[in-house]
């Protein structure tokens, strides 16, 4: 190869740094050979494969096909940061020219947003933020971005609302606009991200909300309803009680027969009532017959 050995050494040892698995044989017949590494070395990718990359990446973080949706996010944040003009405009007429279905007749976030806001978060800039609430009000306010928090349904927008002085949860799908300032913060003691969203959307945002008790152990009882759908208590080793949030009581019913296990509704009565009531309806539309 025309290369003193010490040119070899040195390189093998770059390799290695680099994650590249390099294993050595010493003797006459032996030498280096490449093997299993430590960890991801870096990828050489032509324009295609990394736009294909980046597009699969962008349609795992929306669609949770993965399973880690935040994991998907990152990953494409990492490789839209370090993309040549050429590709980075290509990749932005697709996001311009594919549309989405939304689920659950849902808004969608466009994934042009999602990645503003991943980056705002990476550079805790703060941010002025353009939002419209549930009833369809504009509202202008500066805040400090923390994290992205996925539900499996919504996108979730946690950051310090700087007015007010509170930690806030911001449906990403409804940021019209998100400005930086160009004033880098530093948060001092921030919330758990995924506890504020699941205690936001589990009872707080509702005008009613039930207390259900499932006899399931509190691992069991996460499985079966989402942290994000409603806040869990351990209520011995056998049993957990979970507040869980809705619109009335006729919705919440509906929801606690979908659950597909025995429970028992602590309150208020009014959803209890309206559990018996579209469970006697069920009884009877099947040919059963109660006593009246």
């Amino acid at each position: 190869m025309e290369v003193t050995e010490r040119t070899v050494r040195r390189d093998i040892a770059r390799l290695r740094e680099l994650g590249y698995g390099v294993e050595s044989e010493p003797g006459p017949w032996g030498g280096y050979r490449l093997g299993s590494g430590t960890r991801m070395p870096p990828l050489i990718l032509d324009d295609e494969e990394t736009l294909a990359v980046a597009v699969a990446l962008r349609d795992a973080a929306l669609s949770g096909v993965l399973g880690s949706e935040e994991a998907s996010l990152s990953a494409l944040l990492k490789l839209r940061q370090g993309l040549p003009p050429r590709i980075a405009d290509r990749l932005g007429e697709l996001d311009n020219a594919f549309a989405y279905t939304p689920r659950h007749d849902e808004q969608q976030i466009t994934p042009g947003m999602l990645l503003e806001l991943a980056v705002l978060c990476r550079r805790s800039e703060r941010t002025r933020l353009s939002y419209r609430d549930r009833e369809g009000k504009a509202t202008v306010r500066d805040v400090d971005p923390y994290r992205l928090v996925h539900t499996g349904r919504r996108w979730y927008f946690v950051a310090r609302d700087v007015a007010r002085d509170q930690w806030r949860t911001f449906r990403a799908d409804r940021v019209a606009h998100a400005q930086p300032t160009g004033q880098v913060v530093e948060l001092v003691d921030p919330p758990d991200p995924a506890v504020l969203v699941s205690r936001s959307i589990g009872g707080g945002t509702y005008p009613l909300s039930a207390r259900v008790r499932l006899p399931l152990p509190l691992d069991a009882a996460l499985r079966l309803v989402r942290p994000t759908v409603g806040i869990h208590h351990p209520d011995r080793p056998d049993g957990t009680i979970v507040e869980i949030g809705g619109n009335d009581a006729d919705e919440l019913a509906a929801y606690l027969l979908s659950l597909g296990t025995p429970l028992q509704v602590l309150s208020p009565d009014e959803v209890r009532q309206a559990l018996l009531h579209r469970t006697r309806e069920l009884f009877e539309d099947n040919g059963g017959n109660l006593p009246s």
